[in-house]
């Protein structure tokens, strides 16, 4: 059968040169389909193979899938239950899960087919990746986020990691039905969004932050001016007013670059009613405090952190790398003005991914303010979160009424 296959892609190769617009980049994809199609079954039949039906379905779907696709990667692009593809290796292929990895029984014929993923991949994209460049990102048609990584940086030979990103997004109903937040928890989230509150998402890599923020987006009213802005574009907005803004890497040259800071201080001039930042990690951070703190209400954002008290943390440390001199107390109070509720995700005890806490700022004077939990009455397996009052800003002093703090039940590993 892998000899067959080999001499049908062979002849296919020789009976249909790019030169004839069939071949990807050279035409229209579906008449290059048909074409190929129609090569492959005369051919078979001027060869004379002798295969089922089945093996003759599985020949012309591998087919397409090496000619106009990412050859073996393809089935695991197409399944939806798939979150991430890891390719190690030839034969250390692992996928996501319900977040969980797992091996995976795809293999590829040698490195030198990795490479040509990687080139059909970025090919078309314009980009390069060498040994004097060794990592890329890029992102493929339908939205996947993919990392390249080349030797000698990589120890393994050439690395690429997919993330991969429904063509629906989740809505709230589905994510309330998955138990990833109760029912209490989207009607008080999705109230907030409609009323124009500024909302953080924190949590770690991979806890579905960008997934409840596309939820909780679809609260925006219809008839809002949204700008989005990304790093690399995730989001997946329904409103038909939304202008997405993504950054650009420098070239080779290192001229070019645009950058979150810049889309931001642009897009303050584009008159929008709601400003939406896929993830905040550097000196955007100032200008998106002050935008908020200065009439532009509405913003939903995410950080990486590990609690919500790190998560505010950690937007006065990338705001004062914006390099202009304002003391920390000042940025504080910004944040502090800035943010009205704090949503933090989690993975549970199983690696599923949930809210694991909603805090409400509660203001005070001189930097002292509290953040006050969110009670959800309809899911008696949640841990209560207790009051924190910070009498030093984003110094966090845990007080329970039961004398501690609940936690979470040691997490336990995925199954092998």
């Amino acid at each position: 059968m892998r000899d067959m296959y080999a001499k049908l892609k062979s002849k296919i190769k020789e009976r249909l040169p790019t030169t004839e617009g069939i071949l990807p980049g050279s035409g229209d994809p579906s008449t290059g389909r048909r074409a190929v199609l129609q090569a492959a079954r005369e051919i078979i039949w001027e060869e004379g193979l002798v295969i089922s039906s089945s093996q003759m379905q599985e020949m012309l779907d591998r087919l397409l899938d090496d000619i106009f696709g990412l050859g073996p990667l393809e089935p695991l692009l197409r399944d939806e239950e798939i979150t991430e593809i890891m390719v190690n290796g030839p034969d250390r292929v692992f996928v996501e899960r319900e977040g969980c990895i797992h091996p995976s029984p795809v293999t590829l014929e040698g490195e030198d087919e990795i490479y040509r993923i990687i080139d059909r991949i970025i090919g078309p994209l314009g980009l390069h990746v060498d040994e004097a460049s060794p990592f890329v990102d890029a992102r493929l048609p339908g939205g996947s986020r993919v990392n390249i990584v080349l030797p000698p940086l990589s120890l393994l030979g050439p690395v690429i990691t997919i993330r991969k990103f429904r063509s629906q997004p989740y809505t709230l109903e589905e994510l309330v039905a998955s138990q990833t937040l109760s029912e209490d928890e989207a009607s008080f989230l999705s109230r907030e969004v409609r009323k124009k509150k500024n909302l953080l998402i924190s949590g770690g890599a991979g806890t579905g932050k960008t997934t409840l923020l596309n939820a909780l987006s679809s609260f925006i009213g219809k008839g809002e001016r949204i700008i989005t802005l990304e790093d690399a574009a995730e989001l997946r907005l329904q409103q038909p007013h939304v202008i997405p803004l993504e950054t650009r890497p420098p070239n080779l040259e290192g001229r070019g670059e645009i950058t979150l800071r810049d889309l931001l201080r642009n897009a303050l001039r584009m008159r929008p009613d709601r400003i939406i930042i896929g993830e905040v990690r550097g000196a955007e951070t100032l200008d998106l405090l002050q935008a908020l703190n200065t009439g532009h209400r509405g913003s939903l954002t995410t950080v990486h952190a590990n609690s919500p008290f790190d998560a505010l943390s950690r937007l006065e440390t990338m705001a004062m790398t914006a390099g202009v001199g304002l003391p920390s107390q000042a940025i504080r109070e910004q944040i502090i003005q800035a943010v009205d509720i704090l949503v933090h995700m989690e993975r549970d005890a199983l690696g599923k991914r949930r809210v694991g806490e909603i805090s409400i700022m509660d203001r005070g004077s001189n930097g002292v303010f509290r953040l006050l939990p969110f009670p959800s009455h309809d899911d008696s397996s949640r841990p209560v979160k207790s009051n924190r009052v910070s009498l030093h800003p984003f110094q966090a002093l845990a007080e329970s009424p039961q004398g501690g703090e609940a936690a979470f039940p040691a997490r336990k590993t995925c199954p092998s």
